[in-house]
């Protein structure tokens, strides 16, 4: 039987006003619901808004440290649970059960970090120019903050957004992505049996035109935090800075590895399969281009095909090579991009047909002969395919890839130290890589991009992640 979810509000778990429901299905096995959700409208953001409102206050004075204890012992929930999650997440995003094990871990992690970094939170001491004044500054927190995360790190994204925003002492209310929101929601019922009084997190699901709109725009949120395409970013951009809420962006990419003539052509095919066709592509820092050197390039578009080639689609909890893409219309324009690249000359030289079988399965895809001013190398395609681009050298290799609107992630595989230098101070990208593939991060220090990858305001992780969600005040304490 499917499970059945509410809208968690205020401490207590709800439905719609409306009643209204919609479901979410299995993309290896379609005929399958995993699970039901309230579809829910503007009228139910407000009210979990206001629960945040009402509950913000009481928070925002708890010791940090205390608010600490509740994080940690959401971490060791979730640490408890993390089969059931894993399984879950993998119900309903598609992700191999490794990687949906990873990407549960990572939450259960982020928790614990941002459970201790909540005992440090503070401010700086200064000396004044004055005598008998002590000079210092105090973070606060902003008071609300309205999250809205996306489906293809339907966990991961949501917790290092939750838990900084707690563990600064923020009120929140989140929409998680409709098609698996489902770890959100026991995310939730952690932080709840770990002792998050009521009304400081929110959870609604339903509709972006309703929830995200109402959560973007309305009046008593304080900051925003988005993490989607870029066309909708700027569109929550747009509303959410009407009234001057501080704002955060996160969206697309089309990420770069260059493939130097010195690089180890196996070892650097290796790299971008695994960038490029991990997690169904569906990652915002997932590896689209190689930019490959000439003399190194035939060899290279061999190695990787043969990479290609080797991965078995099946069904996530099989834990395969790589599971199926998220939904119909996903998998449907991966197969277009696919088309559109045939059409514009490139060489399809392995992949790109949708599998004939039950499920939202595809053929991991390498196009060879590729002009950097095709759309398959201009667009994200949010799925395993993957153009290899040939260029002359270096300068020629960062033409093309600091060539795009995006600006995320990039990597370059070489054995050439001044080459790596020059990459990572001549890369527009927010996150560069040498010697690694695109995809993967660390929780301690920033993520974010620049150019339309981002808002280019605050980044997400680490310490600039507690930026975000806290302001500084000022203190002159004459005595």
């Amino acid at each position: 039987m499917p499970t059945e979810y509410s809208n968690y509000v205020g401490g207590e778990w709800t439905d719609a006003r409306s009643g209204e429901t919609f479901e979410t299905r299995d993309p290896a096995n379609p005929d399958e619901v995993v699970a039901t959700y309230p579809q829910s409208d503007a009228a139910d953001t407000e009210t979990a808004i206001e629960a945040a409102v009402a509950a913000s206050a009481e928070w925002g004075s708890t010791p940090g440290p205390e608010r600490g204890r509740i994080l940690s012992r959401t971490s060791a929930l979730l640490a408890e649970r993390k089969d059931e999650l894993t399984d879950l997440l993998v119900r309903e995003e598609g992700k191999t059960r490794s990687e949906a094990g990873g990407e549960v871990q990572r939450a259960i992690d982020i928790f614990d970090y941002y459970g201790a970094k909540a005992s440090d939170l503070g401010g700086t001491v200064k000396s004044s120019s004055a005598r008998n004044t002590n000079l210092y500054t105090e973070n606060e927190p902003l008071g609300v903050a309205g999250l809205i995360t996306p489906w293809n790190y339907p966990i991961a994204i949501p917790a290092w957004k939750i838990a900084p925003a707690l563990a600064a002492g923020n009120a929140a209310v989140i929409k998680p992505a409709s098609l698996a929101p489902g770890v959100v929601h026991e995310m939730a019922t952690a932080l709840e049996e770990a002792g998050l009084p009521d009304g400081v997190l929110n959870v609604v699901t339903g509709p972006g035109s309703e929830v995200g709109d109402t959560i973007a725009s309305h009046p008593e949120v304080d900051a925003v935090s988005f993490t989607g395409s870029t066309a909708v970013g700027n569109t929550v951009y747009d509303t959410a800075t009407d009234d001057g809420k501080r704002v955060q962006l996160e969206m697309g990419g089309k990420n770069p590895t260059v493939v130097s003539d010195s690089a180890d052509v196996e070892e650097a095919a290796d790299i971008v399969a695994s960038g490029a066709f991990g997690v169904t592509g569906q990652a915002c820092t997932a590896c689209s281009r190689a930019i490959v050197y000439e003399d190194v390039y035939d060899e290279f578009v061999d190695a990787v095909v043969e990479r290609a080639e080797a991965i078995e689609p099946g069904p996530g909890l099989d834990d395969p090579d790589m599971g199926p893409h998220v939904s119909e219309s996903e998998l449907e324009s991966t197969v277009d991009y696919v088309g559109i690249g045939e059409d514009e000359g490139a060489t399809l030289e392995t992949g790109g047909a949708a599998l004939d079988r039950e499920g939202y399965f595809v053929e991991p895809a390498v196009f060879s002969d590729v002009e950097p001013d095709y759309r398959i190398a201009q667009e994200e395609i949010f799925g395993p395919v993957l153009s290899v681009i040939p260029v002359g050298g270096y300068e020629e290799a960062l033409d093309v890839a600091n060539g795009v609107e995006y600006g995320l992630s990039a990597s370059i595989v070489t054995d050439d130290h001044t080459e790596a230098n020059r990459f990572v101070d001549e890369a527009e990208a927010g996150v560069v890589k040498i010697n690694e593939k695109t995809t993967g991060l660390e929780l301690h220090v920033p993520f974010g991009g620049v150019k339309a990858s981002s808002s280019e305001t605050y980044r997400e992780q680490g310490d600039a992640g507690l930026d975000f969600y806290t302001i500084s005040k000022t203190v002159y304490d004459s005595y």
